[in-house]
């Protein structure tokens, strides 16, 4: 009896792939990745009506991926599909892959992409598309439904396909370069980069392409960069811009460098940070309030909306600075997104959907979450900028940090964490309001976020593992421990958190 059910994560699969002195059992092998690639393929003949279809599939460098990746591309032939071998590429240009509209390349119908994200090198993982998108929790469970279920013979038209090689990082990369010289107003032999500095940090993930098939040929500097290889094991650090020994690498590189700009992307670059010619970080807030500063130009009004744990001096920036409207909804990625996309059907302006890891999701961008097409904004702007003696730091000069910041993540020992988590939550709700100086934040999505005296804490709940993660901001010197201590205080009544 086949049984993938814990392999889903979210929107996404995550599993371990390769065996590890001392690590966790092997649960995603190339012929569970194959089950789940033909249930990928049912439930989208099934939604489309069709059965012929193109499916694309890629991956990042990770050391599993070509064996995953292989046995997946040859089994989805067999089951009658036309399989793009698209090799090593990023997973917003898979989701590309169905939207390009390009000479002798038919739009994908789907497409896969093996990657795992910023997790170690052992975990590999799958993330599906359409031409809708990216898929949601609930289309995953069908998958893993349909997956449990495959028959050994399963074939959509009984008629073996080719596997046909794509290159679709080029078509990708020329994407990006059109959209700079778009927004210079330049051609590309202009070399409308020429004079800008920047560093870009792969963490020996599948973003190197940026430098030498995006910035390099628009005439960009950049000299300093690192990591631009891919390198399955990830040597250097984590391939992370959340990661704070990451941070601390571009930071080190752009000052080193004289930089006007630094760019990090995850391992799949979905996911980017930013660094500025100051050498400090852009990252969590401030990259959520460089990337609405952005959105905002030419929307005023316009709707942010963004993950829970986002602080009121982001709030203040977003509203009283850029005039926008601020909706503070979930964590998730797609939580995100689906909201944004929400609002814009409701007739409420959402040009942005971002969460403080670096997923930025832009209305004008299919609302998809693409650490490059982030980038590339920036770097427009940061070009801009330049010819007038400014820097990319200089458009959130406003937006303020709190004094102190802290995460705690609680452990949940009981059985049922999910539903022990939220007699937690509904306590903490209930006896907040009886504290002085402490009221709950209204309207709240997620979790309970409480204002105390200088700042915030949020309380929530995780969707898959048994912890409770704490957020605490204060602008008051030893606000945070102040806050810390009466919180712990008031759960001390649960004896199955630690």
């Amino acid at each position: 009896m086949r049984d993938y059910k814990a392999l889903q994560n979210g929107s996404d699969i995550r599993g371990v792939a390769l065996k590890t002195e001392g690590g966790k059992p092997v649960n995603l092998t190339p012929m569970i990745c194959v089950d789940l690639a033909l249930g990928f393929v049912a439930w989208l003949a099934a939604k489309t009506g069709r059965n012929y279809l193109y499916i694309d599939i890629g991956r990042d460098p990770r050391v599993t991926g070509e064996e995953l990746f292989r046995e997946v591309s040859y089994r989805t032939a067999w089951a009658g599909c036309e399989v793009h071998d698209c090799g090593l590429a990023t997973t917003p240009a898979m989701f590309m892959s169905t939207a390009f509209d390009t000479p002798n390349e038919p739009k994908a119908d789907g497409a896969i992409m093996f990657t795992a994200s910023h997790l170690p090198y052992e975990r590999n993982g799958m993330k599906f598309f359409t031409k809708d998108g990216g898929l949601d929790s609930a289309d995953i469970k069908q998958i893993i439904a349909l997956a449990e279920n495959m028959e050994e013979d399963f074939s959509i038209n009984r008629e073996w396909k080719w596997v046909f090689p794509r290159n679709l990082m080029k078509e990708y990369s020329q994407h990006l370069r059109n959209i700079i010289c778009e927004g210079l107003g330049k051609e590309e032999g202009d070399k409308p980069l020429e004079g800008l500095h920047v560093v870009v940090d792969a963490g020996n993930g599948s973003g190197g392409f940026y430098v030498k098939d995006v910035l390099e040929p628009l005439g960009a500097d950049c000299s300093g960069s690192q990591f631009l290889e891919p390198d399955g094991m990830f040597p250097n650090h984590a391939p992370n811009p959340e990661d704070p020994e990451a941070l601390e690498s571009i930071c080190r590189a752009v000052k080193e460098s004289h930089a006007d700009l630094g760019i990090i992307f995850d391992t799949d670059v979905d996911r980017a940070a930013a660094v500025g010619s100051d050498g400090k970080e852009i990252s969590r807030n401030r990259i959520v309030g460089l990337a609405a500063y952005i959105a905002s130009k030419g929307h005023p009004g316009t709707t942010i909306v963004t993950d829970s744990i986002t602080s009121t001096q982001l709030t203040d920036f977003i509203e009283k600075k850029l005039g926008c409207k601020h909706l503070r909804f979930q964590r998730g990625y797609r939580n995100v997104i689906n909201k944004g996309q929400e609002l814009n059907k409701e007739g409420i302006d959402c040009r942005l959907a971002i969460e403080t890891s670096g997923h930025a999701a832009m209305e004008e961008n299919y609302f998809l979450d693409d650490g490059a097409y982030l980038a590339t904004k920036i770097v427009i702007e940061a070009a801009l900028l330049k010819k007038e003696g400014g820097h990319i730091e200089d458009l959130i000069a406003d937006l303020k940090d709190p004094l102190e910041a802290k995460e705690v993540r609680f452990k949940v020992l009981a059985e049922d964490f999910s539903a022990y988590a939220q007699e937690v939550l509904d306590y903490v709700e209930s006896e907040s309001a009886k504290i002085p100086g402490w009221s709950l934040a209204v309207p709240n999505y997620e979790g309970v976020r409480v204002n105390v005296p200088g700042g915030w804490f949020l309380i929530r709940k995780s969707l898959h593992d048994p912890v409770m993660p704490l957020n605490i901001e204060s602008d008051n010197e030893g606000g945070v421990e102040e806050t810390l201590a009466k919180l712990k205080e008031l759960l001390s009544a649960f004896d199955k958190l630690q």
